[in-house]
């Protein structure tokens, strides 16, 4: 065996023992944090756990929690955090979150924030959430959502950053692209008042934890995959590794 295939296997080796425990990707609307919790998923075999979804599986199943949210959302109200929180504390007693799990949409807000480092403080065996904050420039973020174009089978465009060659049209079928309705400047505006006002005051919260980096968003998608990658082990080699599931 040659020295690098013996450095391969050992990358291997790390890579397949690595025990990424929760992390939570931050950053405002079109940082790419969806497509980057993708990756994650793929590469560790660990689930996205998106607030979301767990409210409309909740409804959906009729259970107490969800029927509790359907109260407050008929009375044109917002879902109270014991509610989510509630949500999610039940999701995270899953077997499949044992080697971690991506947080999609939660913590929004400094006192859920608060109310998932005691839950899993108080878990023995569980680890502390590793905070990777996407930054991207805000011109940049609004041309990347409002310069976005689709076709019908999926073909994504953007006429500042990767144009079609002819102006409205799919290279691959020809068929005409549109701009989806809510990648428009004035429903960017308003969910960037949402992070500003609310996701944002998470951020000072997790940098004084050092559990916590920045990774420059604006890059190609796989150097962004790499920073978050790097960031993740360097944070998890230590002794925060878990040795239990999260959340038993």
């Amino acid at each position: 065996m040659t020295e690098t295939d013996t450095k391969q296997e050992n990358v291997a080796s790390e890579k397949a023992d690595f025990i990424p425990g929760p992390v939570l990707l931050i950053g405002p609307p079109g940082v790419g944090k969806g497509t980057q919790a993708k990756l994650l998923m793929a590469e560790f075999g660990i689930p996205q756990i998106s607030t979301g979804d767990l409210l409309r599986e909740q409804r959906k199943q009729r259970t107490p929690l969800g029927l509790a949210a359907d109260d407050l959302i008929r009375q044109g109200l917002l879902v109270a955090d014991e509610i989510v929180n509630a949500m999610v504390a039940e999701r995270l007693r899953h077997a499949d979150c044992g080697r971690g799990y991506v947080l999609d949409g939660f913590p929004r807000t400094l006192a859920q924030a608060t109310w998932l480092d005691q839950h899993l403080a108080s878990h023995e065996g569980s680890c502390p959430v590793v905070v990777i904050s996407l930054r991207v420039d805000r011109d940049d973020l609004l041309k990347r959502i409002t310069g976005r174009r689709v076709c019908p089978d999926g073909h994504i465009y953007n006429i500042y950053s990767q144009p079609p060659a002819r102006a409205g049209v799919c290279d691959a079928d020809g068929k005409r692209l549109e701009q989806r309705k809510d990648d428009t400047e004035e429903v960017f505006e308003s969910r960037m008042r949402v992070f500003d006002e609310e996701t944002a005051r998470v951020i000072p919260h997790y940098r004084g934890q050092g559990r916590f980096a920045e990774v420059d968003g604006f890059q190609p998608v796989e150097a962004v995959t790499t920073a978050i990658r790097t960031s993740l082990q360097g944070f998890r080699m230590g002794s925060e590794r878990p040795r239990v599931p999260a959340g038993k």
